[in-house]
């Protein structure tokens, strides 16, 4: 079977979109969707929700810097559009905001859970389907749960800061979420915030680059 950019097997009735930056048909979990905006202004719609022509672009800064510099978007769109300078980090803000609000709804439906422990427990007894880490988490911590098992069980691309926003706590190292409800969506939106960051989200991701190491410090 087909597998996409991020390692996940591709279902024949996934829809997919064409990326204007590699020419490639992908599916449209690996792709941002911009639209043409006021003022003709590109816009991230990273809710998929804003009016207008969707304008697909892998979720990786490369490719998104090569729509701008070969102005793919004003091909795309057939018109003069305005793309802002900072597209790149403007568009990881919205997507991490998207992923963080998707988070604290699932937090308070019940659906996602938080603190070594209970981590932990929860996935050793399997109650949980995806298990979340924060990037600059100390390693030997957390080494210390395996993911569920299934493809892109593990959520890395978060920063302890970030993962303790959804949870309205200071930090989190260890968060999971049960099967179903808005995990689904929590997965793909991650997927496309792990690749804008550059990372890929089948890996646990080398805190050092984040310049040093939380041992362990959690609310709990």
């Amino acid at each position: 079977m087909p597998v996409t950019r991020g390692g996940r097997t591709k279902t024949r009735d996934e829809p997919e979109r064409r990326c204007i930056a590699t020419g490639d048909s992908l599916p449209k979990s690996d792709l941002l969707r911009f639209v043409v905006g006021p003022d003709n202004l590109i816009v991230p719609d990273v809710a998929g929700k804003l009016p207008g022509r969707g304008i697909w672009v892998l979720a990786d800064p490369k490719a998104l810097n090569k729509a701008v510099a070969k102005k793919l978007f004003a091909r795309a769109a057939r018109q003069a559009v305005e793309v802002p300078g900072d597209l790149v980090v403007k568009t990881e803000a919205l997507l991490l905001r998207h992923v963080i609000g998707l988070l604290s709804l699932a937090r308070k439906s019940g659906d996602a859970i938080t603190g070594f422990e209970k981590v932990k427990d929860a996935v050793v007894n399997g109650s949980v389907a995806v298990l979340l880490q924060a990037r600059d988490g100390s390693e030997g911590q957390k080494a210390k749960i395996r993911p569920p098992k299934g493809d892109k069980a593990l959520i890395s691309c978060l920063y302890g800061q970030e993962l303790g926003l959804a949870f309205g706590r200071e930090n989190v190292i260890h968060a999971a979420l049960a099967a179903g409800g808005l995990t689904e969506r929590i997965v793909e939106e991650a997927s496309r915030l792990a690749g804008i960051r550059e990372m890929d989200v089948r890996k646990r991701a080398d805190a050092s680059d984040n310049g040093s190491e939380q041992e362990g410090v959690e609310d709990v």
